[in-house]
């Protein structure tokens, strides 16, 4: 019955033990004194999807892994790195889903030349037709 006990309120105690006792990223929520750096996190920062929310930029989002990457790429901008560095790092490390900016990978060619193949094709039917309605 004891033991019982015990697992029971350890079950329900579960999710305060699960809460993070890390502190917040340095940077996460402070700019950088530079005006001229912040300007370039910032304008990365919105440029790079929050994996969390999945809907916002980075720099809207409140979720921690978001204040964790703004922190880091207010730091490696602090450090020197360029912004283009920053975000091939990120999309190394996530992945290409994780920037807002399309690339230009051949695998994703297709999708950029369907909607013109189908606007041709679309095209041409239409003239088609428009011709043997002529004749008619």
């Amino acid at each position: 019955m004891r033991v019982s006990l015990a697992l029971l309120l350890l079950l329900a105690s579960a999710p305060v033990l699960a809460q993070t006792a890390l502190p917040p990223a340095p940077y996460a929520d402070r700019q950088i004194d530079d005006p001229a750096l912040e300007k370039k996190a910032r304008a990365l920062m919105e440029t790079i999807r929050c994996l969390t929310c999945q809907s916002q930029s980075i720099a809207d989002s409140n979720a921690s892994m978001a204040a964790d990457m703004r922190s880091e790429i207010r730091q490696r901008v602090m450090a020197g790195e360029q912004p283009e560095h920053i975000r091939a790092w990120l999309i190394e490390r996530y992945g290409d889903w994780v920037s807002y900016e399309p690339t230009a990978n051949p695998i994703v060619w297709p999708l950029w030349g369907a909607p013109i193949v189908l606007l041709v094709l679309g095209l041409l039917l239409l003239r088609g037709r428009i011709r043997k309605g002529r004749r008619s």
